[in-house]
């Protein structure tokens, strides 16, 4: 109760505030545009709903900005507005002809739906349709009926909508002039959504596709859920809920389409293959602005690949990558100055906002010119924008940490001829991927406090030496661990951490909040790796039990700076729950496994001569 009083009393007038905002902004877009729906057919004869916002300026020729969707063009009906239009608040102002569709097989639109629609590089005929040809036959139709248009045409969207936007670029029509793949969805088996490094991510995928995957039977204006389920303590609940594969029997009776493909696909066969749009985005001519953000759960894997995949196939492309300390869409809001407990000192926000509204005004009006680098990246930690000429930085270099024994954490390698730590992984009583009872996935866990983990004894922790000075580390981070499980299969989570120091740095009198901080460990990047995946996604294979193994991965890129006076922490451990499935460590289909296949497992990890577990970092000079 006091906290909901809080609430009301601090958060009253800023919500108030914005609503008086978007009650303005609908005004000024009901008094300046004009909407028509239009059923927009597609050369296989399927045809899109399509809502179009026209300026009633014609006193010059505007460009298109279009946003393609599985989530709804909503709101229905001639007469009806959104209270944006446009990536963000200030586009309504700059007299774009705003055109948002649903896809193929989503809410008014005809055809079937497909989970990450395949691309099709080489078309025969007009049966061979994917999301470009519908980009495509799309922008045709509206250069060729939309008057007074500029022959211009922006692309945006985030995350589903940003594979979309991704998705216009291989053989993009020629009036394709900009595209900002916001989190676009990317590889839903190695990092995005799905799964992460083969691991299937249940807790979201359980939720999402609830209310995404019902059947439809017809164009509809609203997806129904699929059944009603309510739980306090989500941890509680898909404990008792058991082997995955009882979601199925007890909840989605067969009833959702992808689930199901999720589940039948375990490994990196061709069904998964077949939606990485990583290998088409060849032969890009469209300015190309690629947006993300380092705490996003969802589709940081999708951002930073997408752009590698575009800058490393297309050579001297104008292609851009920016990352911010962001959730998931979080550079969209009106405000974003603190996450978890990070304050990052100014609205990150507003920033990038500004820098997109240039991007596109400058591809599509001619007008000023973006400040972007190859990569603009904000750096946490030294809480700054930075500009680099490449991502990852080329003045990075390489360091390795290595973990040791009395679990330190040291750029010297081991010495010692024999040297491990052991813990025990337990199925029935998991790593939590963040303290305390959650009603559902908790935000803030990519940022959170690691201490109750390292108070587990299945967590080992790996803690360097008080630093002496700044380190700023980009790009990824390589794994590198020798381990020997009792079972067939493990997962290992690989947690990257920053160490507050106990009592706060500097001359200055410490704030209540920094006080508060002290001993903090900071969550900068995690991840996780399904051992049984650890030489081939398509091939798996057992571990043999006993026996030094090495499990090799990266996790996503950073930019942070751990700040002298710090420490530099490492924690694994094999459960990150409910967030990831269990791994029953036993070598079987996890999406069949039965109760008696879940095993506990010792688990050894070495760290001697012949087996120097450790991470592989790239620090800015």
């Amino acid at each position: 109760m006091r906290r909901i009083l809080w609430l009301t009393l601090c958060l009253g007038p800023l919500i108030a505030s914005a609503q008086n905002n978007a009650d303005t902004l609908l005004a000024f877009i009901q008094a300046n545009y004009t909407k028509i729906e239009r059923r927009i057919p597609m050369r296989d004869g399927v045809k899109l709903f399509t809502a179009i916002y026209i300026p009633h300026d014609t006193t010059e020729d505007h460009a298109f900005m279009m946003m393609r969707t599985p989530y709804s063009c909503a709101p229905y009906g001639e007469n009806s507005f959104p209270r944006r239009l446009g990536p963000s608040r200030f586009f309504p102002r700059e007299k774009y002809i705003f055109v948002v569709q649903d896809v193929r097989g989503r809410y008014m639109s005809e055809g079937q739906f497909q989970e990450m629609t395949p691309a099709i590089d080489n078309k025969r005929n007009k049966k061979d349709v994917d999301e470009s040809s519908d980009t495509y036959d799309t922008i045709d139709w509206l250069l060729k009926n939309i008057d007074h248009n500029s022959g211009k045409v922006g692309i945006y969207g985030i995350s589903y909508p940003g594979f979309y936007a991704s998705a216009s670029l291989p053989g993009a029509h020629p009036a394709i002039k900009a595209v900002s793949p916001q989190a676009p969805v990317t590889d839903e088996f190695v990092g995005d959504d799905a799964n992460h490094r083969g691991a299937f991510f249940l807790l979201d995928n359980f939720d999402f596709m609830n209310f995404f995957d019902h059947p439809r039977p017809e164009p509809w204006m609203k997806y129904p859920s699929m059944f009603d389920v309510k739980y306090d303590d989500a941890y509680d609940f898909f404990l008792k809920l058991g082997p995955v594969k009882n979601a199925n029997d007890l909840y989605f009776k067969n009833q959702s389409k992808i689930w199901n493909e999720y589940l039948e696909h375990p490994t990196y066969d061709s069904y998964w293959r077949a939606r990485n749009i990583r290998p088409h985005l060849k032969g890009i001519t469209p300015a190309v602005l690629v947006v993300g953000g380092w705490f996003d759960a969802e589709d940081q894997f999708g951002a930073l690949k997408t752009f590698e995949a575009a800058n490393k196939q297309n050579p001297g492309a104008d292609i851009h990558l920016l990352m911010g300390p962001w959730t998931h869409g979080a550079w969209a809001r009106g405000e974003w100055s603190h996450y978890a407990d990070y304050a990052f000192g100014a609205n990150t926000s507003a920033y990038f906002q500004q820098l997109e509204l240039d991007f596109f005004n400058f591809y599509l009006k001619g007008t000023g010119k973006p400040d972007l680098d190859k990569a603009t990246v904000f750096v946490t930690g030294s809480n700054e924008w930075r500009k680099f000429t490449a991502w990852p930085p080329d003045e990075s270099t390489p360091q390795t940490w290595y973990m040791g024994s009395s679990h330190t954490l040291s750029t010297d390698k081991p010495m010692i001829p024999s040297s491990y730590d052991t813990y025990v992984s337990d199925p029935a009583h998991p790593v939590p991927y963040i303290n305390g009872v959650k009603s559902g996935r908790d935000n803030n866990y990519m940022g959170a406090d690691q201490r109750f983990a390292a108070l587990r004894p299945d967590v080992l922790t790996y803690t360097s030496d008080v630093l002496s000075s700044d380190m700023t580390l980009t790009g990824e981070i390589d794994v590198d661990l020798y381990a020997s499980i009792t079972g067939t299969d493990a997962d290992f989570i690989v947690k990257v951490i920053d160490v507050l120091p106990l009592e706060p740095q500097g001359a200055a009198a410490p704030s209540t909040e920094e006080k508060a901080l002290g001993g903090y460990e900071q969550l900068v990047r995690a991840e996780v790796m399904r051992g049984k995946f650890r030489k081939s996604w398509e091939h798996p294979e057992p571990f043999d039990p006993g026996s030094p193994t090495r499990v090799s991965f990266a996790l996503n890129s950073i930019a942070h700076t751990f700040k002298a006076g710090h420490r530099l922490m490492v924690q694994v451990q094999s459960s990150w729950f409910p967030l990831v499935d269990l791994n029953p460590q036993t070598f079987v289909d996890i999406p069949q496994a039965k109760p008696g296949d879940f095993k506990t497992a010792t688990i050894k990890l070495y760290h001697d001569t012949k087996h120097p577990s450790s991470i592989t970092v790239r620090k800015l000079p």
